[in-house]
């Protein structure tokens, strides 16, 4: 796990200021001694086989790697034991010569809901908050952007990339074991900014937006995916205790009410472009993920009610924009 070469890269007056920042935060992110099991995703990496692949897929469902000829048993099961000692895959699917890694989320399909809205990527500088694993920022890749920075602290997540990084080999995508408030703030040094999953869990919803805002450069877009309710401009549910047995739930806006929360920090062309009820088949329980997934989390007599009879998941993308020009 190098970042040394993304560090060199941000020597320059525009990301100069995070690249020294970057060693301290890597060094707390990946910590041995605040997270015990680190030792052991590190075993499961080195225990990847090596492979060279003839053919790397970014701009297909399932995002991976592939050889001309098939690869034998013996190599195919220490591939398949040393990925799932990295399990719970929740953010994918991925493929790995034949291995199909079956994640809990079907993330392709967040992303062909976001596809219709998205600016071309093409030479532009992204950022994804709250990345997991990376699937999206390979997609974003593969639609042709320059450079891809994933933040996550979530170190397993981390470790995750860093096994898929190994095939893959992206020298312009790059998976921190960070969050957006390590960011130096006002940084606006990126075209396109992603947070899918996140402001949900945020304290200060107005605070994630202004800090999503602040990284952005003048004309830049937001890509914004989250939790929202049925309703109103106003209308928001605060759950008083878990929601869909999350117990980091802040603020489930209405979309009118989250347009007009964009528009407050400052955001322009704001613009819903999906809302869907997220269903089983999105978001359930694989062998790659073995735990309890949505199924579990709605009540088991009406799947329009969250098991504590809230509404069911249902999620927004929005579009919107920095006042400005490229």
């Amino acid at each position: 796990m190098n970042y040394q070469p993304l560090i060199a890269k941000w020597q320059d007056a525009e990301l100069a200021s995070w690249a020294e920042l970057l060693p301290a935060q890597i060094e707390t992110g990946l910590s041995h001694q605040r997270y015990g099991d680190l030792a052991r995703w590190q075993s499961a990496l080195d225990a990847l086989p090596d492979i060279t692949p003839d053919t790397t897929i970014l701009d297909a469902a399932r995002v991976g790697a592939a050889t001309d000829s098939p690869l034998d048993a013996q190599i195919m099961q220490q591939l398949q034991d040393a990925l799932m000692g990295l399990h719970p895959w929740r953010k994918g699917p991925f493929e790995l010569f034949g291995l199909h890694i079956d994640t809990e989320w079907r993330s392709d399909w967040k992303w062909d809901r976001i596809l219709p809205a998205l600016d071309p990527l093409d030479g532009r500088r992204v950022l994804d908050v709250g990345c997991g694993s990376g699937y999206h920022c390979w997609r974003m890749r593969g639609c042709g952007a320059d450079e891809v920075i994933g933040i996550d602290p979530t170190p397993l997540f981390v470790m995750q990339f860093w096994a898929l990084q190994k095939y893959l080999n992206e020298p312009d995508i790059w998976v921190l074991p960070v969050g957006i408030e390590h960011v130096p703030a006002k940084l606006h040094a990126f075209d396109t900014v992603f947070s899918m999953g996140i402001l949900y869990h945020r304290r200060s919803p107005m605070d994630h937006l202004m800090e999503l805002r602040n990284c952005l450069r003048p004309g830049g877009q937001l890509l914004l995916e989250t939790l929202v309710i049925e309703g109103e401009e106003g209308a928001a549910l605060v759950p008083e205790g878990r929601y869909a047995r999350m117990g980091n739930v802040w603020f489930l806006p209405s979309c009118p009410t989250l347009l007009g929360w964009l528009r407050k920090v400052g955001f322009i062309d704001t613009e819903i472009v999906d809302v869907a009820t997220t269903t089983t088949q999105e978001q359930r329980s694989t062998d790659w993920m073995r735990f309890h997934s949505l199924a579990n989390f709605l009540d088991p007599n009406d799947s329009t009610q969250s098991i504590e009879g809230h509404p069911a998941p249902r999620r927004a993308v929005i579009s919107a924009r920095v006042p400005g020009s490229m």
